[in-house]
């Protein structure tokens, strides 16, 4: 049992959660990740919302479809069609019109555990009766490959405690499979207006973004141990297959320096504890970034490499020692060809144990 303290419950009148679907060209799929919703908040219909955002499809019936599903559920299925801006700009849209205490991010391809996100709303539902302000909610996700059927559950037992509310002094040490991805986390939906969130447009790879930036404004959490996300990855043309990520490593660079920008990690973030996390996360970001520069067949590819760490040593300069100087650092900048061969190797090793990509 989670135990909850602090009264004055939010308005009965708002949502408890929003639900936000971006949707691009996802006729195919969309469904199986709306019916799985609606099947999770079977008893919650009066304090969900669901809001479909159509960013631009043009080849498919995404458009009609989801005009169709707010048609049959007009209590609580909204649409907003928009030109196409990027899955960043679905979800900017997305919260500018989310109207719950929290928010949370389902992309369409994937779905929600129907008992695990009943599980949640129950919670949810103890937090508003309490008046509990939360800022992040995590739960774990799973990867469900397309080829095979098999599930890869990340979970956080380990590193988050279970049955209260609490800050980042009792957060452990994250394992590199276990980083707070978008798929992981619901955000109170008035933290990232206070924040100003905004995700850039026309570009992969935002969801970083979107969990990384509000992080130091996170002061108290909530962690269910439920496999509440479904996350469906190999799909051919996913932004996380290989291939497309090597042919969108611009974006992927971009992304990065965006994130590289956002703090000075020293002197912006003051827990020790969140600091360690998020210069991890930040190191990931590193790497995945020489190494698909590394595959990538791009004549300037090294150049780009070695740009973006000249890049995080110019614009934080006390943080670019720890993670040049991590075991990942090392490793994504060791010279040559053996050291080129030695960091794909390292990657694939990476993809046959955590089953990524």
């Amino acid at each position: 049992m989670i135990s909850f303290d602090k009264p004055s419950p939010a308005p009965p009148s708002q949502p408890l959660i929003s639900f936000a679907v971006p949707c691009y060209n996802a006729a195919a799929y969309m469904d199986v990740c709306i019916e799985s919703i609606l099947k999770g908040c079977e008893n919650y219909r009066d304090v969900i919302e669901i809001i479909l955002v159509d960013d631009g499809s043009a080849r498919d019936g995404t458009a009609q479809k989801a005009d169709d599903w707010a048609r049959r559920h007009p209590d609580l299925i909204s649409v907003v069609h928009q030109a196409n801006g990027g899955h960043g700009e679905a979800v900017n849209t997305g919260l500018d019109n989310a109207r719950g205490v929290w928010f949370k991010v389902v992309d369409s391809d994937d779905w929600l555990d129907a008992d695990a996100l009943h599980t949640l709303l129950d919670q949810l539902q103890r937090l508003r009766a309490t008046g509990q302000e939360v800022d992040m909610i995590i739960a774990n996700y799973v990867y469900e490959k397309v080829d095979g059927g098999t599930r890869k559950p990340i979970r956080y037992t380990r590193v988050l405690p279970r049955g209260h509310v609490f800050g980042w002094d009792e957060v452990g040490r994250f394992a590199p499979s276990q980083n707070l991805l978008m798929h992981a986390v619901i955000y109170r939906t008035q933290l990232l207006h206070d924040i100003g969130l905004r995700l850039p447009r026309k570009t992969f790879y935002v969801d970083n973004v979107f969990v990384y930036a509000p992080l130091p404004a996170v002061q108290t959490m909530l962690y269910l141990d439920i496999d509440l996300y479904r996350y469906h990855i190999g799909r051919e043309g996913q932004s996380v297959n290989e291939q497309t990520m090597i042919g969108c490593i611009e974006q992927q660079l971009s992304v990065t320096r965006t994130m590289i920008d956002a703090f000075r990690l020293m002197k912006d973030v003051e827990n020790e504890r969140l600091r360690t996390y998020m210069v991890q996360y930040l190191t990931m970001m590193m790497t995945i970034c020489s190494v698909f520069l590394r595959l990538s067949e791009r004549e300037d590819a090294e150049d780009l490499r070695q740009g973006i760490w000249a890049y995080l040593k110019e614009h934080d300069p006390d943080i670019y020692p720890r993670i040049r100087g991590s075991l990942l650092g090392l490793s994504a900048n060791l010279p040559g060809p053996v050291g080129h061969v030695l960091a794909i190797g390292g990657y694939r090793a990476s993809q046959r144990v955590f089953g990524f990509n």
